[in-house]
Parts: structure tokens; sequence; C-alpha cells
């Protein structure tokens, strides 16, 4: 018999890593139905980030409440409260690119509804934040999550300036006198990148293209005046994160940790990996990211370090990306003949990819 860890990230916009790791289980099981397969499904601080925390945590309690979304409209959600006090938000199911349904806003999307959730649960008197930054619509340094949470941001003419990246060039002063205090027990900041707010691998450059940005170099300049009205190095690590929310967050106090290393502790992988045959990982696009703190390349470490192997299942593999960490890639693109193909039915094509691995160790063994 072998024991196989399934710990899949989200596809992102196709399947919730829970169903991404139930689909590649039931793929394997109908090769080899008398396998141990454990489910490890994983997040990185993007979406499922309140489902792994809620799966692993018991007595966490979901809080429901309506923000404003990343277009301005409401959006129904929720944080999470634990236990212990601590208050887990993600962004992704707050200010998310996944909730603007392919309607790309790359100059008015904004954290605004990331921060009503917090302060929500700062409403609530929690004592700790745990924020999952991961998937952000936005390109907007934060400043909507800050306002939300009290700060003021104005013009030359004293006038509110509006939200998004398109509002940054004309913030004159900062006014922090109303902003929340952050709670006694801190704030953790789930990242899935370390990237500096500016240059070449700074937010603008790296990911306002993925949000729409057809102008880096207005969101850059953007950015930078923004940024240069905070105390703070606007290159330090993890400062670019979710549109330069990363740098808004630590101009708040808070602390950034791994996404997936913190994911990978809260769900127990390492103790699972430790005792496996196989450790089975994916995502929806692995491309050369992917090996800066994004789930699989967390789980492969994890399993390494046992000296388990690790399969890569993703929705589809950069062609010249560095997969050697894997013992075998298998790309759904290339299982259903087409990215249209594996999107419209990814549970389908999960469950192929879990029997192919299967049929790989039955061949071996």
């Amino acid at each position: 018999m072998t024991r196989v860890v399934l710990a899949p990230d989200s596809f992102k916009g196709s399947i919730p890593a829970a169903a991404a790791a139930a689909a590649l289980r039931d793929g394997w099981r109908s090769v080899r139905p008398a396998d141990d397969v454990v489910l490890r499904p994983m997040a990185d601080g993007g979406e499922g980030t309140l489902d792994a925390f809620a799966a692993a945590v018991p007595g966490a309690t979901r809080m429901p409440l309506t923000v404003t979304g990343p277009a301005g409209t409401p959006v129904d959600t929720a944080w999470l409260l634990l236990p212990d006090s601590t208050a887990v938000v993600e962004l992704a199911a707050t200010s998310g690119i996944e909730l603007l349904g392919g309607r790309l806003r790359p100059w008015d999307a904004s954290t605004r509804g990331f921060g009503e959730a917090i302060a929500a649960a700062l409403e609530h008197g929690v004592e700790r934040l745990v924020l999952g930054i991961g998937s952000s619509a936005s390109t907007d340094l934060g400043v909507g999550m800050l306002s939300a949470l009290g700060a003021g941001f104005v013009d030359g003419a004293g006038a509110a300036v509006p939200d998004g990246a398109g509002g940054l060039a004309a913030i004159a002063h900062v006014d922090t006198a109303a902003l929340r205090q952050p709670p006694a027990g801190g704030i953790v900041v789930l990242s899935d990148v370390t990237t500096p707010l500016l240059g070449p691998s700074g937010a603008a450059a790296v990911f306002g293209p993925q949000k729409g940005i057809d102008d880096v170099a207005r969101a850059e300049a953007g950015l930078a005046h923004a940024a240069s009205l905070f105390p703070l190095d606007p290159m330090v690590a993890g400062a670019g994160a979710a549109g330069g929310t990363g740098f808004a967050l630590l101009t708040w106090g808070a602390r950034l940790v791994s996404g997936a290393e913190e994911i990978a502790r809260l769900v127990g992988l390492v103790e699972a990996a430790a005792t496996a045959d196989l450790v089975v990982t994916g995502e929806g696009a692995y491309d050369d990211q992917s090996a800066a703190g994004k789930a699989p390349s967390v789980v492969a470490a994890a399993a390494g370090a046992a000296g388990v192997p690790t399969a890569l299942v993703a929705g589809r593999v950069a062609p010249a990306v560095d997969a050697t960490a894997f013992c075998a890639a298998i790309a759904l693109t290339d299982l259903a003949g087409s990215a249209d193909a594996a999107l419209a039915d990814p549970a389908r094509w999960l469950r192929a990819a879990g029997a192919r691995l299967a049929a790989g160790v039955a061949r071996v063994a």
C-alpha cells in the first residue's frame, strides 16, 4: 500500500483547493483503491486562505458581512474568528481580482473592502489579525484599505482623492490621526511574494499588466509619489505584494511572513509528508513566479526535506519554467487538449491527472 499526500493550492478562478484535492484523490483511487490518500489542501495567502484555516482550526467561526468590492459595488463575504480571538481576513474574498469577473479595473479597483473587513474584526474586539493578501485586483498601495481604517488622503485642494491606482499621483497629504490602532496581539500578513514596491521587479512592472494596467510608467510614478509620503523604504521585501498593500500594512506595523509556509505549518503538511511515499501539489499556472514562495515550491521543499518525491499537477506549466524539483509534472491543458477545455471542467481533468499519477506508481511497483 502506498501513502500519498495531496496538497494542491486552488486553481485560481477554476476550482478551490479542497475540491482539487478531492478530485485528485478520486482519480488516484480509481486506479489504486487500497492506497492511503491524505488530503492537505493548501493556500498561500490568496484565495482559499479562509478555507484552509477553517478546516485546520477547530471552533473557527465565519463572520459574514458586506463590503465595498474592488469595483465599488457591494460584495457579500466573511472573515474568520478563531477561538484565541484571532481574526483571519482574506483580501481575495473582499478585494480580489476574481471578484471582477474578468472585467479588470486597472485604475479604480481598490482595497477598500479589505479595510472594511479588517475594521469589522477590530470592532468585534479581536486581539490579533492574520491577513492573507494574495490575488489582489488593484495597484492602489493599500490606500483604500487604510482609508477604511480611518486614514485620510487628500489632494492639493483638500478634497478626498478617488480610489485606485489612478488617484495616487494626486495625493498631497496623508492624515493618520484617526487611523485605527493595530490590535494588541499584532498583525501577521500572509504573502505569496517578496517583491519590492518599485522598480523592474516591483508591483507595477510585474503584476500591473495582470490587472489590466497598460501604462506601467504611470502606475509606477503614482506608487512612488504616494509612497514618498510615508516613512518606509519602498524597496523592502514584500512591499510590492498585492499592488502595494504590503507596503501599507508594513507602515501600520504588520509583520510579513510566507503565506504558504504558515499554512503548511497550520495544516500539518510536514508531519503528513514525513510518512508519505509521494506528495502531490499543484496550482492553476506553474510559472517563474511559482518558485518564489508559492504553495507548490513550499510543498516540494517540505517533502524534499523528508526525502519524499513530489509530483506537480497544474492547469498550465510554462514552457521555459524549471520544474526539476518534481518527479513528474502534468498540465491539465495537455490532458484536456486546450486551456478552454481544462477550465470548463477542471475536476474531470484533475481526476484524470490523479489516475495517471497512480498508474505510474503502479507500473513502478
